[in-house]
């Protein structure tokens, strides 16, 4: 999960870049980098794991001069990618999961092609692999194309080079990119929060497989869209930031219609307070609370200044201590009531025990009722930086002592209405140590996002994957 931000405009790019990438920084962790275009290239990449990107980025940008640059807030990989090929010099962000990155570069090198940037447990950078494959086209335009045939999983991208910046979703759509136009030029984000405060406002999100390009000429069509998508629905449940909006649909709407459907069925539930996760989980809350009467507060206030998602971090140690030390629980709201918690998922379900839960409970709450936006979830994300194997799931390890192993087949435990479903949702909530649980329905989920299923990725809660995993 990274997000990406690129801009062409009248006169110096670099303090409007500055600001676009900096509001991509919930959705990564550990790398921030730009590239700026004027007579050279200059570039910055900076180690964001321990720090803010503002923080890293503030005084050296001022030196970067250019009408074109490109922006990303990584969760990997160092970005940008600077190449010097046959096609001419670019830098390369992107954003995305490809399955098969081991298996391209293995095939690269017996090929000859060489690769000088770190990679991490994977051993590639995927950033560098996805600008030489690029390097490989007859033209910038066939190098992308290319590259969507040969991989699996997902690959957004941003390219910067004479021409401009060449914007990519995609072809099934898991990633989104909106362009948005100002005064002064156009501008392209994974998140349309980016805009606002830059002088831009959104006129299209790119469909799934689009190639445009930004250049002072104007926004240039290069590759139509597909109408086939496929896109990732946790963004509106939980990793977009609520004033974004992907296929015109905004975040907080979505999430204030996930907690009114997760309140129409808790009419047997008796409440003082609802209250959500923060942040990602108050706007379910919120929605909860408009639903059933029952008031918002907060017993759980996020320090915001210091401390990030904790979902995000690539080590558990790392996820844990932000857990930790970003939540602080309020007594004079918690004590002697029965609270709704409302969030947007429960992963691997360790933080929400040991460092939500425990902190309520060690504040006098007299009942916890937790209640996830999105059903359980069963299968490791294929199409970006997240969950990586099933072990890691809070669900699966309850199947597995459930079953006393582990099992292939667990298409009772995605049936709400079974018995098995019922098993495992007990399991978790005794895990987590909670007084009631009830995960969102697919079906209400789907609804409060409001498009077809079919457009939609499901593929973390019911693995039901489509042909995009192999890239065609």
């Amino acid at each position: 999960m990274s997000g990406v931000y690129g801009l062409v405009k009248d006169g110096d790019c670099a303090e409007t870049l500055f600001y676009g990438t900096d509001y991509h920084s919930h959705l990564g962790t550990e790398f921030g980098g730009l590239a700026v275009l004027g007579k050279d290239f200059a570039r910055l990449i900076h180690n964001i794991s321990h720090s803010q990107f503002k923080s890293k980025f503030f005084e050296q940008v001022r030196e970067m001069k250019g009408s074109m640059g490109i922006g990303v807030i990584s969760s990997a990989d160092e970005q940008p990618i600077y190449l010097k090929s046959r096609l001419g010099e670019f830098c390369l962000v992107t954003t995305g999961f490809i399955e098969n990155a081991p298996e391209l570069a293995q095939r690269m090198l017996r090929e000859g092609v060489s690769f000088a940037e770190a990679g991490g447990k994977r051993g590639i950078n995927s950033a560098e692999l996805v600008a030489k494959i690029i390097a490989q086209g007859e033209t910038i335009v066939h190098g992308i194309q290319k590259m969507f045939d040969e991989i699996e999983g997902s690959c957004s991208l941003l390219l910067l080079n004479r021409d401009g910046v060449y914007a990519a979703r995609d072809r099934w759509g898991y990633n989104h990119l909106a362009i948005g136009a100002g005064k002064e030029g156009y501008a392209v984000a994974s998140e349309s929060t980016a805009f606002p405060n830059t002088g831009f406002k959104v006129i299209k999100h790119l469909a799934p497989g689009e190639i445009v390009l930004l250049s002072e000429h104007g926004l240039a069509e290069q590759t139509p869209g597909r109408t086939e998508q496929q896109s990732c629905s946790f963004m509106w449940i939980y990793t977009g930031f609520p004033g974004s909006t992907y296929e015109d649909i905004n975040v907080e709407t979505v999430r204030e219609k996930c907690g009114r459907a997760l309140a129409r069925h808790d009419k047997d539930i008796t409440a003082d307070l609802a209250a959500g996760v923060p942040d990602s989980g108050v706007a379910h809350a919120i929605g909860y609370a408009m639903e059933s009467g029952v008031p918002y507060r907060r017993p759980l206030v996020k320090y915001t200044p210091g401390y990030g998602r904790s979902y995000t971090p690539p080590s558990q140690e790392r996820r844990d201590f932000i857990a930790t030390m970003k939540l602080i629980p309020v007594q004079e709201i918690t004590e002697g009531n029965r609270v709704i918690l409302c969030e947007d998922s429960i992963v691997r379900g360790t933080q929400l025990k040991n460092f939500t839960v425990k902190k309520l409970w060690d504040a006098g709450a007299k009942e916890i009722h937790v209640r996830p936006a999105c059903p359980p979830l069963m299968f490791p994300c294929r199409f970006n930086l997240s969950t990586r194997s099933k072990s890691e799931l809070v669900a699966r390890r309850a199947i597995r002592d459930i079953e006393g192993k582990d099992i292939e087949d667990v298409s009772e435990y995605l049936d709400c209405n079974s018995p098995k479903y019922k098993k495992m949702v007990d399991w978790i909530a005794k895990d987590i140590n909670v007084t009631t649980l009830r995960y969102q329905k697919l079906e209400d989920m789907i609804e409060a996002i409001g498009i077809p299923r079919e457009k939609l990725c499901t593929y973390c809660w019911n693995g039901e994957c489509p042909k995009s995993a192999a890239g065609t």
